[in-house]
């Protein structure tokens, strides 16, 4: 989850679509075929129509249409990458005589629809892939602060809010001060302690106009029963993505371990199977460094996935790998798009300065 104001967003999404239409029309898989890797693992959060409603969505990149992701699968066996499950992907990336292009298919944050929209496309293509569910989410013990943070500032024309230096008044009437708002909300979450933050953002979206954060959580996320009856579909595998979506660099050790251990155990409760993927959540390198990625491996995770944009390396046998991911982005649903992010042709600029983005996982 990043923030910014709304002319960087609205540049940085001209600057990705503009690299996306050129690297679409420049046929990389044949001007420059390594360039795609080995494949890649595609991140998804919500899958389900395009929502009526409100014009300010400031969640929107986290949204594809069942369409659209049904063309991006389209677009990855057109385009010859084999379907595989993530945690098989280490052993396969390290077998030197296959050299196959492959690509996996995962969601974020368990939501319902993922059940409803996504899993039909999947199962019409056979397409294995894999969900990562929080406990807290499913238990309806912590709130997703960010959908709430969306429903605070489009159901509320202003709200008394308390950022450090005692109450004010936000204005979110216009769309530039509603994602302004949503902007100063997230910020907060990256700042100060996360759990106090989210109580901060749940407790004044309950008293400025009765919104209710679990029931929104609860109208979002799959429950224990639903989660039971999808694990049935043998394309499906749930990894772990800690107990309450907190930024695992802004933790504990003892947390950090709590967090993992935790929502591992509490999975294969509700499905019967343990875990063997993990998904770090927001995914970026200000949420995943050396001590979180280690505490993964420690775990016994086959893989384990960030959100920071790349193409798929060979990779050592037996050995679990924190992976980059590649967002199907709800501001960018087009079909030449995919095959653009599948030549690997945009993540050159970024392998080059050695840098990545932040997405939110």
């Amino acid at each position: 989850m990043t923030t910014m104001n709304s002319a960087v967003r609205t540049l940085k999404t001209f600057a990705i679509r503009s690299l996306l239409e050129a690297a679409s029309l420049s046929d990389g898989l044949s001007v420059l075929p390594a360039a795609g890797g080995r494949g890649l693992i595609f991140t998804l959060h919500h899958v389900r129509p395009e929502p009526e409603g409100h014009e300010c969505d400031p969640n929107a990149h986290l949204s594809v249409t069942p369409a659209f992701l049904e063309e991006a699968v389209q677009a990855a066996l057109e385009c010859r990458l084999c379907p595989v499950h993530l945690h098989d992907l280490p052993d396969l990336l390290a077998d030197p005589s296959d050299e196959r292009k492959f690509v996996s298919f995962t969601l974020d944050d368990g939501y319902r629809d993922n059940a409803e929209f996504a899993a039909p496309v999947f199962r019409r293509f056979d397409i294995p892939y894999t969900i990562f569910v929080n406990p807290g989410f499913v238990e309806r013990t912590r709130t997703i602060w960010w959908e709430t943070a969306a429903a605070l500032v489009n159901e509320a024309p202003e709200f008394r809010f308390d950022f450090g230096d005692g109450p004010e008044t936000i204005a979110s009437n216009t769309t530039g001060q509603k994602l302004a708002a949503f902007n100063r909300l997230a910020a907060l979450v990256e700042s100060i302690d996360e759990d106090e933050a989210v109580n901060r953002i749940d407790d004044a979206a309950r008293a400025t106009r009765n919104i209710d954060p679990t029931a929104i959580t609860d109208r979002l996320v799959m429950n224990r029963s639903e989660l039971r009856d999808l694990s049935d579909d043998p394309l499906v595998h749930f990894g772990a993505h800690t107990v309450t979506h907190v930024n695992l660099r802004r933790v504990t050790s003892e947390r950090l371990q709590e967090e993992i251990e935790e929502s591992t155990d509490a999975i294969e409760r509700y499905v019967g199977v343990r875990p063997g993927s993990f998904s770090y959540p927001y995914g970026s390198r200000k949420a995943a460094g050396g001590r979180e990625l280690e505490a993964a491996a420690k775990a016994g995770f086959l893989a384990t996935v960030t959100t920071q944009p790349g193409v798929l390396a060979p990779t050592v046998a037996g050995q679990a790998v924190a992976f980059p991911r590649v967002s199907l982005n709800g501001h960018f649903q087009k079909k030449r798009y995919v095959k653009a992010l599948i030549s690997g042709l945009p993540f050159l600029p970024v392998q080059a300065r050695g840098a990545s983005t932040q997405g939110s996982g």
